[in-house]
């Protein structure tokens, strides 16, 4: 990894050096020198320092380096400092260093009898400033992190930490720096002075390659660091080894994923292995699903005890299949499933489609292993085990047993569970959600968000992918492919699992902090992944990105009908990280003119309850044409005199007038009154404006949503 522009080459074989004496002697840690070797290569401010044998030697290394010093212990097996007993700082006297080493020493020894010590390191005294903390990480999803927070030890208290993937870029790490909560905390609070932060971005930088450089470099920690207007440098500095990671997942090509998920997604011909004629089995509601779905390839049912399945000639075997097949779906028990993916494989099938559980699910991982290694030896992908299958409307394709869901649209929609599967698919029948596909994944013994984000990302079929999921196996690989999908479509995922586990196990303050979701949350966000904070955030914001437009500003307008429901979307709209357009005074008198006296301009634009349908008319039709306002939140109440129905029409009117002559704007609604509003909603829906009945968060929630993906997609 190459150093940033004003950095000079790091030493890297001064760093391999320090690693293989340490791999040699068997140790997972580096003693402090060794980790001032490390800063001193990659060009990371350390102070000035050196390793005393004796009180004599240290008091005359005090001398030399200049008092006031710190004093620390030397011990491969002493990873934590502090706990020890081991550090000492503000030592300005000869008697003070002579007193701190013998105390040192015997603090060490009786913290642990049987650690080595090499003698005490004494440190010049670093220079005043605000502290923060560099670190580095080896998350088990996403590799290499970069870490960053304030505070030294507090922020493990406070968790202001914030996450990317490493290395990072400059410009990532001055966004890194600047995306903690307390981040005016460094521009000088009270009268003091801004720190630099181009200094600490250039540590966060050199340490990033440093881990990246050097992958058994497990956890890195530049804690406490100082920062100044003049510069920052790490006081300490601290790594841990892990010379025997595990393995990295395989990875495919880009090109070998979008070959194979093309013939899974738009198949020529699908073998059903344990189609049956018997209802109630998976095997005939899946030959019933692809056979009445419409789907217009071969469909060739395997059952060794029927001569026809669903009017279909059924074959004994795969083998006895005439020709290739491009995709198996399979509905016979999870023992049986290797043997017949060897007679799959031999037909040259692309993928295979594994419905039935009784795999690692339920403790039986060798199964689930065995039939990955058949599919690996002949290049077959494999979606499941343990799935209901998967939908592609476009080709009609219903390769499930549940009801067969056939409304066409934009949104592709995957599971790892089943059952929030079939959430999904109730919601979407029930709102009548286009879909261009809904995909269990499950055990992702093999295929996993990644394939599946390659696929949607260049499938002209779909605009918007929303993903729920427990883990990603390879973080890496989903957040490159969320990188390529990203600028051109929306990627929301809902990940399930907050918990702060694997953090107690942590040899350093920054792997501590990396056992938090703030990574997942971080490094998504970093992906330009909109995330859902719940189920009904997944479906909604599923269903309503595809149909706004992408706004091109961030001036918003409210106009609505009561004054309580403005006011709640005001704070939904900050809440959401959108901005209220401050309304300029010309086009203030504009919306004066066309509401009542006792209405209220500014924003919202109050045009209070009892105003006939013209009055929205006419504000709606003003905020779409003038080019400063960049998005539309209508708030509707129930009225006699412009009943729901009457709002929908009007409303829908407006929107398509202006599209016809070029404007394109996102408009959302939120509608209260009663039953009526729920088909007012729905009618919207049908001509772009996402509307939701009840509620004033959603509306601006999706709204928020599409902005999110904007700026994420450098539209914004």
């Amino acid at each position: 990894m190459s150093p940033s522009p004003s950095s000079p080459e790091p030493d890297r074989d001064a760093v391999r050096a320090v690693l293989d004496r340490a791999r040699a002697e068997g140790r997972t840690a580096l003693t402090a020198p060794e980790g001032k070797a490390l800063a001193d290569a990659y060009g990371i401010p350390v102070p000035g320092e050196a390793l005393a044998a004796s009180a004599d030697e240290a008091v005359a290394r005090a001398v030399e380096l200049g008092l006031p010093v710190v004093a620390k212990i030397v011990s491969p097996d002493i990873l934590h400092k502090t706990d020890a007993g081991g550090v000492a700082v503000g030592l300005d006297s000869p008697r003070a260093v002579q007193e701190a080493y013998e105390r040192i020493i015997a603090a060490a020894r009786r913290y642990d009898p049987e650690a080595r010590i090499d003698g005490v390191q004494i440190q010049r005294m670093v220079p005043s400033g605000t502290e923060v903390l560099i670190g580095a990480a080896t998350d088990p999803t996403f590799g290499k992190i970069a870490v960053f927070g304030l505070g030294g030890i507090l922020v493990e208290v406070l968790k202001d930490a914030a996450f990317r993937l490493a290395p990072l870029s400059r410009a990532d790490a001055l966004e890194q720096i600047g995306s903690l909560r307390a981040a005016e905390v460094l521009d000088g609070v009270r009268g003091g002075e801004a720190v630099d932060r181009e200094a600490l971005a250039d540590l966060l930088v050199s340490l990033s390659e440093l881990v990246t450089d050097f992958p058994e470099i497990a956890e890195a920690d530049l804690n406490p660091v100082f920062a100044s207007a003049s510069g920052a440098m790490a006081a300490d500095v601290r790594f841990v080894l892990d010379f025997d990671p595990p393995e990295p997942p395989p990875r495919y090509g880009r090109e070998e994923i979008q070959s194979a998920m093309e013939r899974v997604f738009r198949p020529r011909s699908i073998a059903v292995v344990g189609a049956s004629n018997e209802a109630g089995k998976i095997g005939n509601s899946v030959m019933r699903n692809i056979v009445d779905g419409g789907f217009a390839g071969e469909v060739y049912p395997v059952n060794p005890k029927a001569d026809e399945v669903y009017g279909l000639r059924a074959y004994a075997s795969v083998g006895d299949i005439p020709g290739g097949i491009d995709v198996a779906v399979f509905a016979i028990p999870a023992q049986f499933v290797a043997g017949a993916l060897e007679e799959v494989g031999a037909k040259g099938a692309a993928g295979a489609v594994l419905i039935p559980s009784g795999f690692a699910e339920t403790g039986r991982q060798d199964l689930q292993d065995e039939a990955l290694a058949v599919a690996r030896r002949h290049g077959v992908r494999l979606l499941g085990p343990n799935i209901y299958g998967y939908y592609y409307t476009p080709e009609k394709l219903s390769a499930t047993f549940c009801t067969p869901y056939d409304v066409a649209g934009g949104t592709a929609l995957t599971s790892q569970s089943g059952g929030i599967g079939m959430a999904i698919l109730g919601f979407s029948r029930s709102t009548g959600t286009g879909v261009s596909a809904i995909v269990g994944v499950g055990n992702k013994a093999d295929i996993d968000e990644d394939d599946l984000l390659t696929f949607f990302g260049s499938d002209d079929n779909t605009r918007a992918v929303a993903m729920h999921l427990e883990d990603l196996k390879d973080g890496r690989a989903f957040v490159e492919a969320a990188r390529e999908v990203v600028p051109r479509k929306p990627v929301v995922v809902l990940k399930a699992g907050r918990t702060s586990a694997g953090a107690k196990a942590a040899g350093s303050h920054t792997g501590a902090l990396a056992g938090d979701d703030k990574v997942y949350d971080d490094i998504l966000r970093q992906a330009g992944v909109v995330r859902a904070p719940g189920l009904r955030e997944l479906l909604e914001y599923g269903r309503a990105l595809p149909v706004l437009p992408a706004p091109q500003g961030e001036n918003i307008v409210i106009i609505t009908g009561a004054g309580g429901s403005g006011v709640l979307l005001s704070d939904a709209v900050v809440d959401n990280g959108m901005s209220l357009y401050e309304i300029p005074p010309d086009l203030d008198e504009a919306f004066r003119a066309f509401i009542p006296p006792f209405g209220a301009a500014g924003n919202p634009v109050d045009i209070t309850g009892g105003e006939p349908p013209s009055t929205y008319e006419k504000t709606i039709r003003l905020g779409l044409e003038d080019p400063r306002v960049h998005a539309l939140v209508l708030g509707y109440w129930h009225t006699i005199v412009t009943p729901p129905m009457v709002f929908a029409e009007l409303v829908a009117d407006v929107v398509q007038s202006a599209r016809a002559e070029g404007i394109d704007k996102p408009v959302v609604a939120s509608l209260s009154g009663d039953t009526e509003v729920e088909a007012a909603c729905a009618r919207l829906f049908e001509h772009g404006v996402a509307a939701y009945p009840y509620t004033t968060e959603m509306p601006v929630q999706v709204l928020g949503a599409k902005y999110r993906w904007a700026r994420a997609a450098g539209l914004l």
